[in-house]
């Protein structure tokens, strides 16, 4: 494992333990080259996603990217962090056993837009405005009274 410090090609791992919710391992190392510690995560991968973008665009499926995106959504919002780590594990598990190895964007983003509404529904709306493409505020005042009608009715 390259060293994120200095670039040196070897490191040891000092400690390994499962994450809190058992989806990968996180490997504590140190570099061999300048003896700076960081941390790493191994994860079980099905198979190689790619993702279908709008004007026939491709991109490797990146869960990182997801998972940063749920995080701006949920930022400041009473959701605990393992919640969203948990959510993205189960879109990435879900998505790599349908088979196929593209998935259409709009794809992912239902499979979101279901996991936060039962969550957050400030949440929910923060990432619709973007998944939507909201434009005015009366995007967001439309989809907000449909928020709150199916959460009253």
């Amino acid at each position: 494992m390259r060293c994120p410090f200095c670039g040196h090609e070897d490191s040891q791992v000092k400690d390994s333990r499962p994450t809190e919710d058992g989806a990968a391992i996180r490997r504590r190392r140190q570099c061999e080259g300048c003896a700076a510690r960081f941390t790493t995560f191994e994860r079980i991968q099905l198979r190689e996603l790619v993702v279908l973008k709008s004007e026939d665009r491709r991109e490797p499926f990146d869960r990182e990217k997801l998972l940063r995106s749920l995080l701006i959504a949920a930022r400041k919002r009473p959701i605990e962090p393992l919640r969203l780590e948990k959510l993205v594990s189960g879109i990435q598990r879900q998505l790599e056993t349908q088979g196929e190895t593209e998935v259409h964007s709009q794809r992912i983003g239902e499979m979101v837009m279901d996991g936060l509404k039962g969550m957050d529904s400030v949440a929910y709306i923060r990432f619709a405005s973007v998944y939507k493409d909201f434009r005015e505020a009366k995007d967001f005042e439309e989809f907000a009274g449909n928020v709150s009608a199916v959460a009253k009715g």
